[in-house]
């Protein structure tokens, strides 16, 4: 399973890509908009790490505006992937896109049919939002469920996306379901390689070694 940050904070990036976890970055404009710079002086800086797949937004609703953004954002870097969103604006546009050969994240994403169109017009990346599912009272992880079963019935290359991740259970659920992507804020993807118990473990090792004569 790939792992990606949902995030536009470089410090947080490089500090996971460093330790080598991290296959990808996912954006949005709330996301830009609480770094304070430019939208695409962020999204150079973070491809510039190496990070292979980075998704960038579009904040057009017409076929046109999606489409003149996303040969935008596409010519910037070619790690981008285009967020499009989940409407019939953004499935023509997606189809047009992917025809081109960019890569395209069908975003906001909420239901098994609309998973099935974005893989039809040639998605890579399809995005269901599970936290918000269950914010609503729905079982988001139900969707993933939906999704992955559907698109190995069929063959279809897009990749699932698990979005909207909101503790590290929602990692191992959808993990578990053969969901091939997870995207998470930083404070998640810590949170993941955190146990009590290992750092009960360590304290206690610590401690005995002092106990060993030295020298």
């Amino acid at each position: 399973m790939k792992l990606f940050l949902d995030t536009a904070s470089t410090k947080e990036i490089r500090s996971m890509w460093e330790i080598g976890i991290l296959d990808g970055v996912t954006t949005n404009p709330t996301l830009v908009a609480k770094e304070g710079r430019r939208f695409e002086e962020v999204l150079l800086e973070i491809c510039a790490l190496g990070v292979p797949s980075v998704s960038a937004e579009v904040v057009a609703t017409d076929v046109e505006g999606m489409l003149r953004e996303g040969r935008h954002l596409r010519a910037l870097h070619p790690s981008i992937y285009v967020k499009v969103p989940m409407t019939p604006a953004g499935l023509r546009a997606t189809k047009i896109l992917a025809g081109e050969g960019t890569r395209v994240n069908m975003t906001l994403v909420f239901s098994a049919t609309q998973a099935l169109l974005a893989a039809k017009v040639g998605a890579a990346y399809v995005s269901p939002f599970i936290g918000r599912l269950d914010d609503q009272s729905e079982v988001g992880m139900d969707l993933i469920r939906d999704i992955v079963t559907i698109y190995a019935n069929y063959g279809f290359s897009t990749e699932v996306l698990v979005a909207s991740v909101r503790h590290p259970v929602h990692v191992l659920e959808a993990a578990k379901l053969g969901a091939h992507i997870a995207t998470m804020p930083y404070a998640v993807m810590e949170k993941l390689a955190q146990h009590p118990l290992t750092t009960i473990g360590l304290a206690r090792f610590l401690q005995d070694w002092e106990k060993v004569p030295k020298g």
